[in-house]
């Protein structure tokens, strides 16, 4: 929008053009994107917001002289139930590691083979799961055992999203619409094209008790992890982001579940082809890039440049920081900060290591994990050309750039038994926010509903993987479509097979 001329007062400025649709999200992340997915398939029409200049939050892969490299750390584990419960990511293309998982304990390396490596991760879920459904003391929650060695339900392992707000409204000052009745269609005859019905606040949501799904015993998985489990502590590590695995023991116990029955994966391509399949299967003009939301309430969000949307519903799907800058009152949780080093040779790898599509996993150093990315996926590196990509945790991934190339190359010379001089550092993404904190006790289904017309979204609403943000971005427009009494469309993997 132009400038005010200083001769122009405010008041005589014209109000800025204001759009209509039935649903605003605000963040083109994996969340956000596949609940504008679920929204529209259910006839609802949605408005993204995106402050950047492309999809995809924390899932972003940078072109540089034809290498893809990936911003964040974007692990894949092929049995996400997600994956295969959002058709948008139908066509998305997996590349798998090397079956089983690599150790390196700083003199040689360890090979544990897919057979016994499953074997240990679902018998260390089990009983981390045993652990978590012990009845607390206090409240006598209990949280359910996982399944046996099968696919978990497409429900989600701990049963139907919870209908109850985690935030009671007079935590939310500022956005424009505590009284739920108010919210009834007729109050904004401009919205007489909009395909949601009225309103339907769901009877007993403010008193409700939410300790059917309390966190229980849940517990750090440092302290409940068994000696004979030492070997997944790395791969832990490297799926949950948690130098010091003082998380949830039953994030855990999900995540070696879903290691144990799928394999681990890259998306083809880069981290940024899941966000861009999810906003190519939208209706074209849905997806607003470098567009900055600074207010939300339930029937309006306000843009950086003053434009105004109007709405029946506004999601926001943000990182937790920036989502509590719009609802105050909404916890932030820590973060594990992630530092990815990308290196290429100038001469061909020629050592074995340069060929096996492993996941190295050192069981000390500042390494958390490291892979020969041109093994693994081809398709990141220009032809002929080799690319390494390193991920590192904790402390150490504060330090600059240059200083942290330094200090990891001796620990990269012995994982992959060559000399690295001969390596060069295309890019080091540090992020201090990359992975929610999952201390325990955890709730991995927490409420994405702040009020009957306003919802919350993203992996710092459930688990902090891909897979939790898909979740809570499905579980958030199923909680708006129930609440405008809307049947959510059958998103089970039968199904969507079934309509393909």
């Amino acid at each position: 929008m132009p400038r005010t001329p200083a001769s122009r007062t405010p008041s005589s400025e014209p109000a800025p053009p204001a759009d209509t649709v039935d649903v605003v999200i605000i963040g083109g992340g994996v969340a956000g994107l596949a609940a504008a997915h679920h929204l529209t398939r259910a006839g609802a029409t949605v408005a993204v917001l995106e402050a950047a200049d492309r999809v995809g939050g924390r899932a972003t892969t940078e072109e540089l002289d034809g290498f893809r490299l990936d911003r964040g750390s974007q692990l894949l584990v092929s049995s996400y139930p997600e994956l295969s419960r959002t058709p948008a990511l139908g066509d998305l293309t997996l590349r798998p590691f090397a079956p089983g998982i690599c150790l390196h304990n700083g003199r040689r390396a360890q090979r544990i083979g897919a057979v016994r490596s499953t074997r240990v991760a679902l018998a260390t879920a089990r009983a981390l799961s045993r652990a978590s459904a012990r009845p607390s003391p206090r409240t006598g929650v209990r949280i359910p055992s996982l399944p046996g060695p099968r696919l978990p339900s497409p429900g989600g392992p701990l049963g139907p999203s919870p209908r109850l707000p985690s935030l009671a409204t007079s935590r939310l000052p500022g956005l424009g619409t505590s009284r739920l009745p108010g919210l009834a269609t007729a109050r904004f005859p401009g919205l007489g094209t909009s395909r949601l019905p009225a309103l339907r606040v769901p009877q007993g949501t403010q008193r409700a008790s939410r300790s059917a799904s309390g966190p229980g015993r849940d517990q750090p998985v440092h302290d409940v992890l068994s000696p004979r489990a030492a070997a997944l502590r790395p791969l832990l590590t490297a799926l949950l982001g948690d130098p010091t695995l003082q998380g949830s023991s039953l994030g855990a116990a999900l995540t070696l579940r879903a290691f144990a029955t799928g394999r681990l994966c890259l998306p083809a391509g880069g981290a940024a082809s899941v966000p861009e399949l999810l906003a190519a299967s939208l209706p074209p003009g849905t997806v607003r890039t470098s567009v900055r939301a600074v207010s939300v309430s339930t029937t309006l969000v306000t843009t950086s440049d003053q434009r105004q949307l109007r709405c029946r519903a506004a999601l926001v799907a943000t990182g937790a920081r920036d989502a509590a800058e719009l609802l105050p009152g909404l916890r932030v949780p820590d973060f594990h900060p992630v530092t990815m080093l990308h290196h290429t040779a100038d001469t061909a790898l020629s050592y074995p290591q340069a060929q096996d599509a492993a996941l190295f996993l050192p069981t000390e150093g500042p390494v958390a994990y490291s892979y020969v990315a041109s093994a693994v996926d081809p398709s990141r590196t220009p032809p002929g050309k080799s690319l390494i990509t390193t991920a590192v945790l904790g402390s150490a991934a504060t330090l600059p750039a240059g200083a942290l190339d330094k200090t990891v190359r001796p620990q990269l010379e012995r994982l992959y038994g060559t000399g690295t001089d001969g390596w060069r550092l295309l890019a080091a993404h540090h992020d201090p926010y990359a992975v929610p904190a999952m201390p325990a006790p955890h709730d991995p289904l927490r409420s994405v509903r702040v009020l009957a017309g306003l919802y919350v979204c993203g992996d710092h609403r459930d688990t902090g993987t891909v897979q939790g943000a898909l979740r809570s971005g499905r579980r958030a427009a199923r909680a708006l479509l129930s609440d405008f009494g809307i049947p959510a469309p059958d998103d089970s993997p039968r199904a969507l097979s079934d309509a393909a």
